[in-house]
């Protein structure tokens, strides 16, 4: 039942990827480099570091630790916050494969 003082709420359905959302440029690489950013942050929360641990063993400063497990992804580069997943004893594995359409360009996914 609708209430005369409710309006109805118009939303639109992103695609999935914030940033082509907002008409960011370079949209595919800020997304990749989020996703694999928050996948560093989750392999970084499940072990338990303290920010000096954290530091040490991605050989970075303690104001970089900050940052990424504060979510500002956009201060490393790509290739870093890959080198962040090796140095977390992770394997990376890159597929590639023909574009179909209505499929976004460059799909980031994970595993455990």
């Amino acid at each position: 039942m609708k209430n005369d003082d409710q309006t109805e709420t118009e939303f639109e359905e992103g695609s999935g990827n914030v940033f082509a959302d907002l008409a960011l440029a370079e949209a595919d690489e800020l997304f990749a480099r989020a996703k694999v950013g928050f996948y560093v942050y989750k392999i970084i929360e499940e072990k338990k570091l303290k920010q000096k641990e954290i530091a040490s063993l991605l050989a970075i400063k303690q104001p970089e630790v900050s940052h990424l497990m504060n979510g500002h992804f956009n201060r490393f580069t790509t290739d870093k916050l890959l080198e962040f997943l090796k140095r977390l004893d992770r394997k990376v594995t890159i597929h590639i494969s023909p574009h179909k359409p209505g499929e976004p360009y460059q799909e980031v996914g994970f595993r455990h």
